[in-house]
């Protein structure tokens, strides 16, 4: 994975209208009639602002609404834009929104949930307090837009809606038509452009990712900081935070471009347990690339926030919301009362802010004094919570406990110092007793904070709890019983542990060298991503990435292979445990698991060429390997093609109920589709993948990765009816 400042062109001359970059997936059309918008991935906001660019009429949603990881229709800060940067608002101007009709319905519910929050209903059918919907509904209504007569404006009166009819749609003096999949024509008076969105293939930040070079090591408690920045500062990623607790780490919010993020500070996404969410504007709830996780995350959150996000999720994607769902597991968050959140104790709070948000105290007790770090989540000055307290629309105890918060003493105060109209003072935590007291939404503190307070930037560290040997243990143990599909057995694990040896690798250390001896070790990551890379004498080839949960080497101890295949390089900073070979090998022999593992490892290429699990995970292949089997069948030989399992074909020639069968396509018990079964023959020979329809679909529920490629790969199939598409949205309900 790179993570570098992509070489966008500054603008391309297309007769008199000029098309701009301002980051991967987006193009900025400007001609004298105007400027257009195409595609809005996370963060456009900050490559427009590093392009220069000081406004735009039009907005046309993208037909694909995912690429490399990131959604592609991120409308929030493009909106913030238009409306405080170009001050359409003022002006008396609305943003033309282009796009199917559907798709623009669920962007203005997608808009009304992050802009404007829940509405009284919806409170009250998620059983919220009445007072908490009294204050919420207040605060809300408090500080969203007003027009003149002071009533709330509805989010789609910021817009002109232009669905394309027949392909097309007429925008000014614009007329924009659909050729083929995100590829549009711009007729302007005449003069033709077209934008093709299909020329970008993956989506990064547009700024610079810094990567960290050298392994920082797991902690008892500590935080981890992804970034600090807000949504409106171009050269730095939005606010994000990973808390580490006794190895594991959770999330505090989910910031845009997650993946690239975590793999610059050498996180791999299965060390991730949870996330906090703390509310659910686009700089703290991109959760999209939390359905790409090898293993379920809990969200722990109030039932309010989490609905409200698998609402937003579903309106970005274009799923309806129980198929989102699937993919996650609520643990619920109630402000004011303790979530013991497996030793660690999760106190939340609710702050003052634009949309319904809650902050947390997470606090952990070691030789009998306690630990805490409060982030206090996004909240507006504590001046204006006490004056909007005054007029009976906060209550007195939410102004009194975040007074409270900004007082006492933590370990870690992490604190929204962002100014502005919905954010808050450093000047709030002057009298702040904590023994750190960090910043987020801020670029530079003034003058008087110099010497008190710190900036959370990515990168950075905050250290709590130190680490010891006995964190990488219960790694080891857990990543060792997911390996093997079962619990590790006790005393062979002690006989493991008793020479095993962490070692530490910095960012592209070489780890493993080609056609080497293997020593005598086995190895486990512990933490970060490597590359298996194999070079043929002439040159290089990609063979896998791997992360953390990986074993190296094991194949060689089952198989007798003296010497690597293949050269392993560590592109994060990596953390691996070292075992004996012959203590490894011991175990896999007394326990029987040698015949078995040597029918997976044959399986594993069979299953990685298949095209519908070509971005799947190395562990979730290794999951799909335990529960398959490869079945080979001579020349002139059939099988029975019944409804319990599914049925690819991996390799030959064959017929299911005399009708060819293909690579590409599925058979048996299919996946979100009706069965085909029935007798499959083959003249030379075929080889198939078997699969389980019980076991395929318990671990299909059970890893959100396999679950989103399953539903993308049944999407993509011609004349499939797919049961979970959202069509048109109401936009309040």
């Amino acid at each position: 994975m790179a993570i570098k400042l992509p070489e966008f062109p500054a603008s391309a001359y297309v007769g008199n209208a000029t098309s701009i970059q301002p980051c991967l997936g987006a193009r900025l059309y400007e001609d004298d009639y105007g400027s257009i918008l195409f595609g809005a991935p996370p963060e456009v906001l900050k490559g427009l602002l590093l392009h220069g660019i000081s406004n735009f009429d039009s907005v046309v949603l993208p037909d694909v609404r995912e690429k490399g990881g990131s959604l592609t229709n991120s409308l929030e800060f493009p909106l913030y834009f238009f409306l405080f940067v170009s001050k359409g608002l003022e002006q008396g101007r609305k943003l033309n929104l282009v796009g199917d009709a559907d798709a623009i319905s669920q962007t203005l519910r997608l808009l009304r949930i992050t802009l404007l929050g829940p509405t009284r209903d919806e409170l009250l059918n998620w059983r919220t307090e009445p007072e908490l919907i009294k204050e919420w509904l207040a605060a809300s209504n408090e500080l969203a837009l007003k027009d003149r007569y002071g009533e709330t404006i509805p989010v789609e009166d910021f817009f002109n809606l232009c669905p394309f009819k027949d392909g097309s749609a007429t925008v000014g003096d614009h007329l924009i038509t659909r050729q083929s999949t995100d590829v549009f024509e711009i007729n302007a008076k005449g003069s033709l452009t077209t934008i093709d969105l299909n020329e970008d293939t993956d989506l990064v930040p547009p700024y610079q990712v810094a990567p960290d070079y050298v392994p920082g090591g797991l902690t008892k408690m500590g935080i981890e900081v992804l970034g600090g920045a807000s949504g409106f500062t171009p050269s730095e990623p939005c606010t994000g935070l990973a808390l580490c607790y006794i190895g594991e780490y959770i999330l505090i919010d989910c910031i845009p471009f997650l993946d690239e993020h975590l793999f610059a500070r050498g996180i791999s996404k299965n060390q991730i347990a949870a996330v906090f969410l703390t509310h659910l504007h686009d700089d703290h709830s991109s959760l999209f690339p939390l359905m790409m996780m090898p293993q379920r995350v809990d969200i722990i959150t109030s039932r309010e926030i989490y609905n409200m996000a698998m609402d937003k999720l579903a309106c970005g994607i274009g799923w309806k919301p129980e198929a989102i769902r699937e993919h996650f597991r609520l643990v619920e968050a109630r402000p004011g009362k303790r979530l013991n959140y497996f030793g660690l104790t999760i106190e939340p709070h609710v702050t003052v802010h634009s949309i319904p948000t809650i902050g947390a105290t997470f606090s952990t007790v070691h030789r009998g004094i306690e630990r805490e770090v409060c982030v206090v989540g996004d909240n507006h000055t504590m001046s204006a919570i006490r004056e909007m307290t005054n007029r009976g629309l906060i209550r007195e105890s939410t102004t009194d406990n975040l007074e409270r918060l900004y007082s006492e003493r933590f370990s870690l105060l992490v604190a929204d110092g962002g100014a502005g109209a919905i954010h808050g003072d450093p000047a709030d935590a002057l009298h702040s007793n904590a023994d750190r007291v960090v910043f987020v939404h801020v670029e530079k503190l003034a003058n008087e904070f110099d010497t008190t307070f710190s900036l959370a930037t990515s990168g950075k560290r905050y250290t709590i709890l130190e680490g010891d040997p006995a964190i990488y243990t219960s790694q080891i143990n857990h990543y060792l019983t997911v390996w093997l599909g079962r619990p590790f057995p006790n005393r062979w694990m002690r006989s493991l542990l008793a020479e095993e040896e962490i070692r530490r690798y910095n960012t592209d250390d070489v780890i493993l060298v080609q056609d080497s001896t293997t020593r005598g070790y086995v190895y486990l990551i512990l933490t970060g991503y490597c590359e298996v890379v194999r070079h043929d004498g002439v040159e290089l080839h990609h063979e896998a990435n791997l992360q953390a949960g990986d074993i190296l080497g094991e194949m060689a101890v089952i198989t007798g292979t003296g010497t690597r295949n293949a050269s392993v390089v560590a592109r994060t900073p990596v953390t691996l445990c070292v075992f004996s070979e012959e203590t490894f090998k011991s175990f896999i022999v007394a326990e029987g698991f040698q015949d078995r593992l040597l029918v997976q490892w044959a399986m594993r290429p069979a299953i990685a060429r298949q095209p519908q699990f070509q971005r799947l995970s190395s562990i979730v292949l290794e999951k799909l390997s335990r529960i398959g089997e490869l079945r080979e069948l001579g020349p002139g030989d059939s099988l029975e093609l019944t409804s319990d399992c599914w049925c690819l074909l991996s390799e030959g020639e064959a017929k299911i109920n005399g009708n060819s069968m293909f690579i590409n396509e599925d058979y048996g018990s299919r996946p979100f589709a009706p069965e085909i079964t029935g007798p499959v023959s083959t003249r030379d020979g075929c080889k198939l993948l078997l699969f389980s329809k019980k076991h395929l679909e318990k671990l299909r529920l059970e890893t959100p990765q396999l679950n989103y490629q399953l539903r993308k790969m049944r999407m993509r199939s011609p004349n499939q009816l797919v049961n979970w598409r959202l069509g048109r949205v109401n936009i309040l309900q």
